[in-house]
């Protein structure tokens, strides 16, 4: 599995990126964003994930894909379990030649 080592949250790319450069406060962004500003806490904090609808915001506000935002999630979801996972017990179906 190819994985970006160490994928950042989507909250603290979104931190960094975005709000700390630009002076925006989470309850300034939350507002242009159409959503409340404990949920976009939640997500800036990594305490929840980004949702369909909330990279179809994103994209909006910030430019980037809708499929972009949720490949950053799913990124960094698979890197934060890929030692969790006990693949031992799974066998090989299909092997691309």
């Amino acid at each position: 599995m190819n994985m970006m080592h160490n994928p950042p949250h989507p909250g603290e790319f979104i931190l960094e990126t975005y709000l700390e450069p630009l002076g925006i406060s989470i309850r300034d962004a939350a507002r242009k964003l159409g959503v409340s500003p404990s949920t976009f806490a939640r997500l800036i904090n990594g305490k929840s994930n980004i949702s369909p609808k909330m990279a179809m915001r994103l994209s909006k506000a910030f430019g980037r894909t809708p499929v972009s935002w949720m490949h950053m999630q799913a990124n960094y979801d698979l890197w934060s379990i890929k030692d969790d996972v006990n693949l031992n017990d799974v066998s090989v179906i299909y092997e691309h030649a």
